[in-house]
């Protein structure tokens, strides 16, 4: 008995739905009668719909099942759909390439962030909370510093940044003072609940 390998068997558009209902998307292509294509085409979209009753409440699902049967049907099935019909060079166009986002320019460890902080400061207007701002941004960039090199920084290569980021518009003089570094790093310790929880038992039990 000859054996038939899936290798050789026609190709399936969309594997999910299997090789039935594929035969079923030929079938329909190839019947005269417009009625009984309408009707079949309803069908089979049914039948692909009970395949996936998890996407039943999907926003637009009976629209994606019916783009599918085109899809299906190489866009040769000619029948009324109560969606527009898909157009194969939309499907298939290459989508545009997407540009890498921006860096903080050659500081990459500020991160993206960064550059849109010193942004909206420099489009604030003089005054207390811009300085306040301005203040905290240096302080996060020297976290970030920190961060991608664990030795100490000092403020005025912080302040140096800052100035370039903002093409000299953000300009921290020598005499303010960022947050100390070990303060920048120094990580909560994590509360361990079911320990202490434990304890306070062990603790109500003695009293009882």
């Amino acid at each position: 008995m000859d054996l038939e390998y899936n290798s050789d068997r026609e190709h399936l558009i969309i594997p999910e739905y299997g090789r039935h209902i594929q035969k079923l998307v030929n079938h329909c292509i190839n019947l005269e009668d417009i009625e009984v294509r309408n009707t079949m085409a309803k069908a089979i979209v049914n039948v692909m719909g009970n395949m996936q009753p998890h996407l039943r409440d999907v926003p637009d699902f009976q629209h994606k099942l019916w783009d599918q049967l085109f899809i299906m049907s190489n866009y040769e099935l000619d029948v009324e759909t109560p969606y527009p019909k898909p157009e194969k060079e939309v499907l298939q166009a290459k989508p545009d390439k997407m540009d890498y986002p921006k860096s903080a320019s050659k500081y990459r460890f500020y991160g993206n962030n960064i550059q849109t902080m010193i942004d909206t400061a420099l489009s604030w207007d003089d005054g207390e909370m811009k300085d306040a701002l301005v203040f905290t941004i240096a302080n996060h960039m020297k976290k970030c510093y920190l961060n991608w090199n664990k030795d100490t920084v000092d403020d005025e290569v912080i302040f140096s940044h800052l100035s370039e980021l903002s093409g000299g518009e953000l300009v921290l003089n020598d005499k303010e003072t960022l947050s100390d570094s070990k303060d920048l790093l120094r990580k909560k310790p994590a509360k361990n609940y079911q320990k202490s929880n434990q304890k306070q038992g062990k603790k109500n039990y003695r009293k009882r």
